[in-house]
């Protein structure tokens, strides 16, 4: 969250972009014009670049305030309707109070973002660099005038409420905004391309992202990758509080949020996985269910797409399932435990192309052809990559659509 501008200069840079002129900005949002010029001199001095054209007919923005102001005004908007939608209106207060993004500082933003996330003010002190009276007071300053509770003390520390919680994921949204603007103006100038926060699950790792980042930084190098694994429902929840920027591997159907696009790239199939050599792969005669359930199996863990298709494939033909079932989801894990044993996995094809071409695995003779899986990418509704970030995705696109005709 470093390198967010003062929140009121970027409300006198909206103004500025929107009436054209500093004085016609004084008097909508009642600040100053000296106030306004040394706001937006402060921000083009933080960003290192010009963000307007001064003319005698007023005020035109420079590509580079172009950039910005698209990205701000977002910003500003998802602020707006979270401090609306978390705002108390006082009953004795006129009903012509409305709360305003001038009464709201970055401090207090910050400050709320990190006591949600360790929820505790001395461990959201060190993680921020501000000491925990500071972050106490900036706390405790924003509850007052959005005239709700934002944070209750429990035995381990204090806990963030619902309303804190809603303004926090807008902060997140809104601070990822103001960070593609910094981005798309820094690689405008040559400084830096930027970053994109991959989620990746386990068929990603192994067949997409390799290729896809190779490919793209040969044309980015300055351009910074960071891919994080975790369980789908993690991942899905860092990706609609804006903590990673798109989510690739495994589709759910229905889709699982509101807020979020599935895209398909391909379909795999789902193939029965053994060692080389493995007995099944010997077999005379056609192999069947009971046959598979001689064998200990390492499968993904329960409510999974993979761990219901396994099941599927059993109780589809009313047969039980095996006895042995170890639940895995590091693909290495599953790989050494394959190997030293006669054990069995099931898993997408393209997942194991690596391991099948190496002779590690053999496919088991036994049809799973109804065990597809949708591979794709998830990216929240809202958002809009940089020029870069959205070269990324094109990547990751056009390694996923040349796989269908693996």
């Amino acid at each position: 969250m470093d390198k967010i501008p003062n929140l009121r200069h970027l409300v006198a840079f909206v103004s500025v972009v929107k009436n054209g002129s500093i004085s016609k900005a004084s008097e909508s949002i009642f600040l100053s014009q000296p106030a306004i010029t040394q706001a937006l001199a402060k921000i083009e001095k933080q960003l290192k670049t010009a963000l307007f054209e001064r003319k005698t007919n007023g005020m035109n923005l420079t590509r580079e305030g172009e950039l910005f102001s698209f990205r701000i005004e977002r910003a500003l908007d998802i602020l707006s309707q979270a401090i609306k939608k978390n705002y108390r209106l006082d009953k004795s207060v006129a009903s012509t109070t409305t709360p305003s993004l001038f009464a709201v500082t970055t401090t207090q933003l910050r400050a709320l973002v990190a006591v949600s996330e360790a929820q505790n003010y001395s461990a959201a002190g060190r993680n921020i660099g501000v000491s925990q009276s500071s972050l106490y007071r900036a706390c405790k300053d924003l509850e007052e005038y959005l005239g709700t509770v934002l944070f209750e003390k429990t035995s381990l520390g204090v806990s963030p409420s619902k309303a804190a919680q809603s303004l926090a994921r807008a902060i997140k949204l809104a601070f990822n905004e103001i960070h593609q603007g910094i981005a798309e103006i820094d690689a405008n100038n040559n400084i830096s391309s930027g970053n994109i926060i991959v989620g990746s699950l386990p068929l990603a790792r192994t067949c997409i992202l390799p290729s896809a980042i190779n490919d793209f930084t040969s044309d980015y190098p300055d351009f910074n990758i960071s891919v994080i694994d975790g369980l789908y429902e993690d991942l899905l929840d860092h990706l609609r509080r804006g903590e990673i920027d798109v989510l690739v591997g495994a589709l759910r159907f229905p889709t699982p949020s509101y807020d979020v696009h599935q895209e398909t790239l391909f379909f795999t199939s789902n193939v029965i996985l053994a060692r080389k050599g493995h007995p099944l792969t010997q077999h005379k005669t056609p192999i069947c269910l009971t046959d598979l359930c001689q064998y200990g199996w390492v499968i993904s863990r329960t409510n999974t797409p993979g761990r219901t298709m396994f099941e599927q494939l059993f109780t589809s033909q009313s047969h039980p399932l095996p006895v042995q079932i170890i639940e895995a989801s590091s693909q290495m894990l599953v790989r050494e435990i394959l190997v030293g044993s006669d054990k069995l996995t099931m898993l997408p094809k393209h997942q194991v192309h690596r391991e099948l071409s190496d002779d590690v695995f053999e496919i088991i003779d036994f049809d799973t052809q109804q065990q597809q899986r949708a591979i794709g990418i998830t990216i929240r509704k809202s958002w809009q990559g940089t020029t870069a970030q959205e070269a990324f995705i094109a990547a990751i696109r056009n390694i996923g659509l040349s796989l269908t005709s693996l």
